[in-house]
């Protein structure tokens, strides 16, 4: 188990490994075997900073195919210049091995990693994953910073997700820099509501879809890593913020009411109103069969990106805000 919270700065030990002031370590955390039992390892990169600070933890991959996030630590990690850190970074590009290995969003036991925190050392193959990721990165740490992409055949339009009830998240949250922040402690098991619960305050990234590199995405994210990193006083320099922060405590998927093949009439991040047309569904004539409208005024944070639904199909994500913060958002 990993030690973090020093009361000295001295050298800091993950999984037996001892990384002194100054140092940067990559270390294979082994966390299970696989069927021919060679040891299952976790890549994980820990900078210590010359100075003292707070420990934050990035992690990215829980759900193995959603890559961007993957990018955002790779890219932080080769780009960055860390001459100046303070404090201590866990960086954990890919904690879902497997499912990377294999690009699929789940564990070999079939299991959602980001429903089984804080995990079981005698559970399930996937319990016993996210136990080792919670003992050794999440508790070692003061701060976390979990990047995900929408799942599936769906894309995010870049959001943080946050519980803004905790002062400290909240906080967390906006220094991020997005300009939607979407509240609400997550479901239970997930990584950042298993965080938050053990006194270390978390937030999601979310943005793009799975199984793809998408750069407007990924630069957005470094943006919003850096400005946290700042705010923590762990870099020199101050966040750079938007002009616009919408804090959305209420959001809506509007879902097919038949089977067809979708006309889609909004794009990602989009404002509307209130009954404004957001898709059109056919049979394979041409035909129309079932018109979506919005249910309340709102912008678009989800979107199926398949063009064939079935009846209840999810279709469009809204984050419902009101019809001034529409107006504001539309003249940004």
């Amino acid at each position: 188990m990993a030690t973090g919270r020093d009361l000295s700065w001295g050298p800091f030990t993950f999984a037996g490994r001892q990384v002194a002031p100054g140092e940067q370590a990559d270390i294979r955390l082994e966390v299970s075997e696989s069927y021919i039992a060679d040891p299952l390892y976790v890549p994980v990169t820990v900078l210590r900073g010359a100075a003292p600070g707070p420990t934050l933890f990035l992690t990215a991959a829980v759900h193995g195919d959603e890559l961007n996030g993957v990018a955002i630590v790779r890219d932080l990690l080769n780009d960055q210049d860390f001459s100046e850190l303070a404090g201590t970074i866990i960086a954990v590009p890919v904690v879902n091995v497997p499912g990377f290995l294999n690009q699929t969003r789940t564990l070999p036991d079939r299991r959602d990693l980001n429903r089984s925190f804080p995990g079981n050392a005698d559970g399930s193959f996937t319990s016993r994953l996210a136990q080792r990721i919670f003992e050794d990165v999440l508790c070692a740490s003061d701060y976390g910073l979990d990047l995900h992409t929408a799942g599936g055949d769906r894309e995010n339009y870049p959001h943080v997700r946050a519980d803004l009830g905790d002062p400290r998240v909240a906080e967390l949250a906006t220094a991020f820099g997005c300009e939607l922040i979407i509240h609400g402690a997550g479901p239970d098991g997930a990584l950042r509501r298993a965080a938050v619960t053990a006194g270390v305050p978390t937030i999601v990234y979310e943005a793009g879809g799975a199984r793809l590199f998408e750069r407007p995405f990924i630069d957005a994210g470094l943006r919003g890593t850096r400005n946290v990193l700042r705010h923590l006083r762990m870099l020199p320099g101050d966040p750079a913020l938007p002009s616009l922060c919408l804090e959305v405590k209420k959001s809506t998927w509007v879902r097919a009411g038949n089977g067809g093949i979708l006309d889609l009439q909004v794009r990602l991040g989009d404002p509307v109103r209130r009954r404004q047309l957001l898709s059109v569904n056919t049979n394979p004539f041409g035909r129309e069969r079932n018109h979506l409208a919005a249910p309340a005024a709102g912008i678009v944070i989800g979107l199926t990106r398949s063009p064939l639904v079935h009846p209840g199909d999810a279709v469009c994500h809204l984050a419902r805000v009101p019809a001034r913060d529409v107006a504001r958002w539309r003249e940004r």
